[in-house]
């Protein structure tokens, strides 16, 4: 299974095209589900709502069933005659009561409440649900492929951008012994500056200095970092879904970041640690849209 994006659409349809199912996603934090039914299967919002949770983890769903078919475009009508009857007694009551000289036609009657009735034929819920749940099934599979398809251009993505990242924490990995050693020397030049004419034993001053040097030893976090690089590879490889561990990971890198950075006052690492920095954010953007 390949990691999948949570942006992407599917159609399905069932029952020679009667019930159709269209479904967009987009990324979101949590699983987030607005299912559209006619409203006669209102009712079984729920179930839809469960197949899809039963597929996604996380995103913002948008899932539209319609049925098109003859039961659901032409509406049933049905004749009151009793209530007809009733209406036409009453118009002859009125002829003869008040003499009027004139004749009813089965216009007048139409033209009275009630006498013909319209009733939307309905269908029957449980004999439909098998066809709507081939639809939404039908729908879930073919967004699925396309998030797949649009994962795996994430995952290529995201790791040409953490070997850019990789390169940048080797380099400034090669330059720690020098930079350690520039600091040392620095020190030792700003003490003797600071205590001249002042007797010390310059072996206690080589130690002063080589432990305030030894702060500015960023070894441990590119340590970390190494670790880091290798566990996001291996989260991205897995074939489940690793958005959340992916994000989570990537405030470690940035955590390292500014340790390191903080720790080493040398224009070229404070360079380095820009670039690092702005890969992280950049490898984060992309992260969002994994599920």
């Amino acid at each position: 299974m390949r990691p999948r994006s949570m942006t992407g659409f599917g159609r399905g349809e069932a029952g020679e095209q009667s019930w159709t199912a269209e479904i967009r996603t987009v990324n979101h934090r949590f699983l987030d589900q607005r299912v559209v039914l006619p409203a006669a299967f209102s009712g079984l919002e729920e179930r839809v709502k469960k197949i899809v949770a039963g597929q996604m983890d996380r995103g913002r769903v948008e899932l539209c069933l319609s049925f098109r078919g003859p039961a659901a475009a032409a509406p049933l009508l049905s004749v009151d005659v009793e209530l007809a009857r009733q209406y036409h007694r009453c118009l002859l009551q009125l002829k003869e009561e008040l003499g009027l000289d004139c004749q009813f036609s089965l216009n007048d009657l139409l033209a009275q409440r009630g006498i013909i009735v319209q009733q939307e034929q309905s269908l029957d819920v449980e004999q439909e649900w098998p066809l709507i749940e081939r639809a939404v099934l039908a729908a879930l599979a073919d967004c699925e492929h396309m998030r797949e398809q649009e994962g795996q251009s994430l995952k290529e993505e995201l790791n040409t951008r953490l070997d850019a990242f990789a390169a940048t924490v080797r380099e400034v990995a090669s330059a720690i012994p020098q930079i350690v050693e520039q600091r040392h020397q620095e020190l030792q030049d700003r003490i003797r500056r600071l205590l001249a004419g002042v007797d010390i034993d310059p072996a206690r001053l080589a130690q002063e200095a080589a432990i305030m040097a030894d702060k500015a030893d960023v070894t441990e976090e590119i340590v970390r970092l190494t670790s880091h690089i290798s566990q996001f590879r291996s989260f991205l490889d897995s074939g489940e879904p690793c958005g959340r561990r992916l994000d989570f990971l990537l405030q470690e890198f940035l955590r390292e970041v500014n340790t390191l950075a903080s720790k080493i006052s040398n224009a070229a690492v404070a360079r380095l640690g820009v670039e690092m920095k702005n890969e992280i954010e950049k490898l984060r953007e992309q992260v969002q849209n994994l599920e």
